[in-house]
């Protein structure tokens, strides 16, 4: 049994990951406030409604470009970013000055390679947005990380910020499969055998070694959490916690919220994994205090 490969069958599966990043992007941000420090330790929600970051609305180009050119158009993404760029969303300072030069008329390819004297950015951005690519190319999951590679470069193009984004794609593909959730070694070993060599593919080995321990916060503390905003910092903890809790929306979010570190970007990546299998949808009541998805983001039909 396959996934439906019709483009209403892969944007409903986009769709339905997009809307699973965006809870855990909004829920997991307002953990950066302290007064709800005490609420997450007790797995509490906080007041809603709750608003989502750069994370969500990064994501929501990926799902508009598939949706209307069948694979990512490099060109296409590059300038959804810009249009749609909303300073307030919390974008970092370099890719918040690519995406107004962009906008002004600047050419993405040579101002994304600029980035950090000429390497390239290697940050957790180009992964943060990618989980519903992944869930739409849930019945490819090669084409997955050939397609998350191509997604990568208008604004990350250091080797560990594209083989991030690679992964988490081919995580959420993988966990988009109609016969359901693979088992969490199954998971962790299918992203490593679709990805090169890496920062992140060896922190995913890592992270493979790991899934027989309970406590994330050591986990967390080898792998890295997303403190330093780094793909290999961030990727290969979120696959550990998606992995371990695949089906299972809510444990998934509380054990990757309550370690710290970048916490909405961790929840986002962690939520559009798991949204992107059949079972993963977030809670309802989480949903409804979420930022609705904007309109410009295509729906089927």
């Amino acid at each position: 049994m396959t996934a439906d490969s019709s483009p209403d069958g892969r944007l409903d599966r986009a769709l339905a990951s997009l809307r699973g990043l965006a809870v855990g992007d909004a829920l997991g941000s307002q953990f950066f406030v302290p007064a709800n420090y005490p609420l997450l330790k007790r797995r509490e929600l906080p007041p809603g409604p709750w608003q989502w970051t750069d994370d969500t609305e990064m994501a929501c180009s990926m799902v508009a470009v598939l949706a209307a050119h069948r694979r990512i158009d490099q060109d296409a993404l590059a300038h959804s970013f810009a249009d749609h760029h909303d300073f307030d969303r919390g974008y970092g300072p370099a890719v918040n000055r690519l995406l107004r030069l962009v906008r002004e008329g600047g050419d993405w390819r040579e101002l994304a390679a600029a980035l950090f004297n000429g390497q390239g950015s290697w940050g957790n951005g180009a992964a943060m947005r990618i989980a519903p690519l992944g869930a739409w190319y849930a019945d490819d999951p090669e084409q997955a990380t050939h397609q998350a590679e191509i997604s990568a470069y208008p604004t990350h193009q250091h080797r560990e910020a594209v083989v991030g984004a690679m992964a988490v794609a081919a995580a959420a593909a993988l966990a988009g499969t109609p016969s359901g959730p693979p088992s969490p070694g199954a998971l962790l070993d299918g992203v490593v055998a679709l990805i090169p060599k890496s920062a992140v593919g060896a922190g995913l080995r890592r992270a493979r070694d790991m899934l027989d321990y309970a406590d994330a916060s050591t986990v967390a503390a080898v792998l890295g959490c997303g403190r330093r905003t780094t793909a290999h910092d961030t990727v290969p903890f979120t696959l550990w916690s998606a992995a371990r809790a695949l089906g299972d929306y809510e444990q998934a979010f509380w054990t990757t919220a309550q370690v710290g570190g970048d916490v909405d970007t961790t929840c986002a990546i962690v939520g559009g994994v798991i949204a992107a299998g059949k079972a993963g949808a977030p809670p309802a009541g989480w949903a409804e205090q979420t930022e609705a998805i904007p309109e410009w983001v295509p729906t089927p039909g």
